[in-house]
């Protein structure tokens, strides 16, 4: 209730500020789809959210290997980010502060004391205008654009964002995340925050998919889940999927699941493989690429008794999430790579997730 209040709030603020720059239009919700090949993804603009991914299992036999729900106004009373772009700085920033250029930002909390995810009311709980869609050709994309406020959640500075998902041939979906900073300096972390499970959504747990995630460090949390501004090995721990392991092989020895951010190795900026995810049962195979430093690999744990798709209810493991990301908190350990954004220059965040059939 705290959050939908919120959201009203926010959406009055919004609608105001539209009026008094001489606009009153309100963007319409909806729903969106590309498709190319096999491959078919359903979009929505509340949240520049994921809501379906339909693809076909090693018998041919179609399926949605993402978690969601079967109307708009069921995202719009989420509380798992299920699908959408976090922001505008996604993870945790502990205490809901931080100091920047000399000036002590005081955020809005929404876990505890500290700050998940861009706060209350996030860029997963606002509607975003749809740019542009091309449905069909060559590549199919939409671009969805959010101007966020000076103040937005305590954040500094007017922010203008996009997010562009594209189908290419070869069954690969491309997201493209942009971020302008308009008069003032502030952090940016964009991340995407889809439940996969390419066994298909109602499928069961995701424990027996196969894992591999290309970093040999982690930063370890304590025990609010916010880094401790050191890096680790993963030799020798649970988190080291260096070789391929089941999910549910070393979970039983963490104390709910695998919620870490992973040091992607050797990203540069670039493009980089940073995991694979295999299901032996419907030949799925998902490999993602990204240029960030980290990517945050999250087991559901908290999902319980959420009803989804055609009734189905999610409970926790029922999916698993690799959001790429800069380091969470990096506003507050200046050893970790800066996620300030200046005025006059842009963020970028590519991901890319291929998809294809093992037998």
């Amino acid at each position: 209730m705290a959050k939908l209040s919120l959201l009203l709030f926010s959406l009055f603020i919004i609608v105001a500020s539209a009026i008094i720059n001489g606009s009153a239009a309100v963007e319409k919700v909806g729903i969106y789809e590309l498709k190319k090949g096999d491959l078919s993804v359903k979009l929505t603009n509340w949240g520049a959210t994921i809501v379906s991914v339909f693809l076909p299992d090693k018998y041919g036999k179609m399926g949605d290997i993402v978690l969601g729900y079967d109307s708009v106004n069921d995202y719009k009373n989420d509380t798992s980010y299920i699908g959408s772009i976090v922001g505008r700085v996604a993870n945790r920033i502990g205490g809901a502060q931080f100091t920047l250029n000399g000036v002590h930002y005081k955020l809005i909390p929404n876990e505890g004391k500290n700050m998940l995810h861009g706060g209350p009311v996030g860029f997963s709980d606002v509607v975003w205008k749809v740019n542009k869609y091309k449905k069909d050709g060559y590549a199919p994309s939409i671009v969805f654009a959010y101007d966020s406020y000076d103040g937005e959640e305590g954040f500094p500075g007017a922010l203008r964002v996009t997010v562009t998902y594209t189908l290419y041939p070869g069954n690969r979906l491309t997201v493209r995340m942009k971020a302008k900073a308009l008069n003032k300096a502030t952090p940016v972390n964009l991340a995407q925050h889809t439940y996969w499970n390419l066994g298909n959504h109602n499928s069961g747990d995701i424990l027996s998919e196969q894992v591999q995630i290309f970093a040999s460090h982690y930063t370890p949390v304590d025990s609010q889940l916010i880094p401790t501004g050191k890096f680790a090995t993963v030799k020798g721990t649970p988190y080291d999927f260096l070789k391929p392991h089941t999910v549910g092989s070393r979970i039983n020895k963490l104390e709910n699941g695998y919620d870490i951010n992973y040091v992607i190795d050797g990203v540069d900026g670039k493009l980089k493989k940073a995991a694979v995810v295999k299901d032996k049962k419907s030949g799925r195979v998902m490999e993602l690429f990204t240029n960030q430093a980290g990517v945050q690999f999250y087991t559901a744990n908290f999902l319980k008794d959420v009803k989804g798709k055609g009734g189905y209810v999610y409970e926790p493991h029922g999916a698993l999430c690799l959001e790429t990301q800069a380091f969470p908190d990096s506003v507050n350990h200046p050893n970790f790579p800066s996620t300030i954004v200046y005025p006059g220059k842009e963020y970028k965040h590519v991901m890319v997730f291929k998809f294809s059939i093992s037998s």
